[in-house]
């Protein structure tokens, strides 16, 4: 299950008098001692290497995709070339290629700091791909230059989504390789036990493995002993310094989690302790569930500034998103059809009753829609259901029955990958849902809203969401609930595009699905 951790690196300070002055046999405060001289020297090498292999991979992409669009179908002889130093059949792939991997330097998308972090990853290879074609386009509006036109419409999209699929790929190979103890950061918090203690839940969750914590440093009364995932978590002696400690463990990041109150130098003291030992200071903070595109740093006269962007919910993006539903739910329409008579013929023949099902759900700002699923239990389900309330295996106002008897033989099949669900997409056509969004609620599920679960209601309802990438059934009404709330206030078209994907691969191997 995916959660959110929000963290804040602070540049450590370095020593560069360190190995000047061992070799004259002087000690500095904050000189880098041999083994973590080591520590940096591993993770050099690693950000070293991530970084060739992304730029070999890009360059070798984005070379293939204008060559392919270059000589694919232009005829160079018929091209009068006397004003060109170089073929213009030429010269547009070599500006293609030239404008493209400037942009994804420029806008960091292979900094160490995102590898492997999904959607913010994948939206700077969108956003610097996006700046190289209106370059492109504009040198192509003031020079008259047909082939530079041919390359803005097609390689720059076959480029963008082999360069999607290459960083897809490559964050596979790297999580393959953190659960395997390799190429993740090795971690120690320290803090207050309470806020140690949530960020090891936090972390516990993730699925990027990022931080692979290797100790803590409680601060105050220890209590009860730390765990991560079931394991016990190594408590750092106070009688050893964060600096000997961060040696000693081959520690390579230092989490700081402190409360909102604690002591303003403290923040200053720690990155001072860590000087020479070549770990990375992260801050923690409390922003949960707010993604990193709405925090924003804006230090005014040393005061380091945090701004948190305030969530709309109309505008130009949620015309994107409607674009993107209409696009997205016509194409599943036309695909779905062939699969739609043989569904109905396996229901009408396994139970007697309607092929459809239309049930009442709440939408967008309260407003009540029939939302549509092939039918999947018998037709007296509704009666069944207060006799069965008290094998309610759900928290909350949800129902939730692992073996509900009320499903049929097809039912069963139809639920477990998602195929029951293939009619919403006529709602999201027609407008009532979306492709992607919160769980649609159930009228009585509504009525026991508070005021901080109503907002889910700010957003169409999804047919797939968070909630069905991370468990579905599986999940506690409260994660639920999370899951959902974070969507709706963090929600980005990139956002969308990554959980269709993963949604496709959740329907191949079905979880939480009954």
């Amino acid at each position: 299950m995916e959660r959110v951790v929000q963290v804040v690196q602070v540049q450590g300070a370095a020593a560069p008098l360190g190995a000047r002055a061992r070799a004259v046999g002087i000690t500095l405060p904050g000189a880098q001692s041999p083994r973590a001289t080591s520590t940096l020297t591993r993770r050099l090498r690693w950000e070293r290497r991530s970084r060739t292999r992304l730029v070999i991979a890009d360059t070798a992409i984005v070379l293939a995709a204008s060559l392919l669009v270059a000589l694919g179908g232009l005829d160079t002889a018929a091209i009068e070339v006397a004003a060109w130093p170089v073929e213009p059949a030429l010269a547009a792939p070599l500006a293609t290629m030239v404008a493209w991997l400037v942009a994804l330097a420029a806008f960091h998308s292979r900094d160490s700091a995102i590898l492997g972090g999904g959607a913010t990853e994948y939206r700077r290879v969108a956003h610097a791909t996006g700046i190289a074609f209106a370059v492109l386009a504009a040198a192509a509006l003031v020079v008259e230059w047909p082939e530079l036109r041919l390359q803005l419409l097609l390689a720059l999209p076959i480029g963008l989504v082999g360069l999607l699929i290459s960083r897809w790929q490559w964050r596979r190979w790297l999580l393959a390789r953190r659960r395997e103890g390799e190429w993740a950061s090795r971690t120690i918090i320290i803090g207050d036990r309470d806020e140690v203690q949530y960020v090891l839940e936090r972390l516990g969750g993730t699925r990027d493995l990022a931080y692979r914590v290797v100790g803590a440093a409680v601060t105050g009364d220890p209590g009860d002993p730390l765990e991560l995932d079931g394991r016990p978590v190594p408590v750092l002696t106070s009688k050893a310094s964060l600096a000997e400690s961060a040696e000693r463990m081959g520690a390579d990041t230092v989490i700081l989690a402190a409360k909102p109150d604690a002591d303003p130098e403290y923040l200053t003291r720690v990155s001072r302790q860590l000087e020479g030992t070549c770990a990375e200071l992260v801050l923690f903070s409390r922003l949960t569930d707010v993604a990193g595109p709405r925090i924003s740093f804006r230090p005014v006269d040393g005061l380091p500034l945090i701004q948190v962007r305030i969530p709309t919910f109309d505008g130009g993006r949620h015309v994107l998103k409607r674009a993107l539903d209409i696009v997205v739910a016509t194409c599943a329409l036309l695909a779905i059809a062939v699969l739609a008579v043989p569904i109905a013929i396996a229901i009408r023949l396994d139970s007697p009753g309607p092929v459809l099902f239309r049930q009442q759900r709440v939408g967008r700002d309260g407003r009540t829609f029939g939302m549509l699923k092939f039918r999947t239990m018998h037709i007296d389900a509704e009666q069944q259901l207060e006799a069965l309330r008290a094998q309610n295996e759900g928290a909350g106002p949800l129902f939730k029955l692992r073996s509900d008897p009320r499903v049929t033989r097809v039912g069963a099949v139809l639920r477990k990958y998602s195929l029951d669900e293939l009619p919403q997409f006529w709602n999201a056509l027609k407008g009532d849902m979306s492709v992607v969004g919160p769980r649609p609620p159930l009228p009585g599920e509504v009525t026991a809203y508070d005021g901080t679960v109503m907002r889910r209601l700010y957003l169409k309802p999804g047919i797939t969401g968070l909630w069905q990438i991370s468990g579905r059934s599986d999940l506690s009404w409260d994660e639920s609930v999370r899951l959902d709330l974070r969507y709706v206030e963090n929600w980005s078209v990139m956002q969308d595009l990554m959980i269709m994907v993963k949604t496709a691969r959740v329907m191949v191997r079905p979880a939480g699905a009954y």
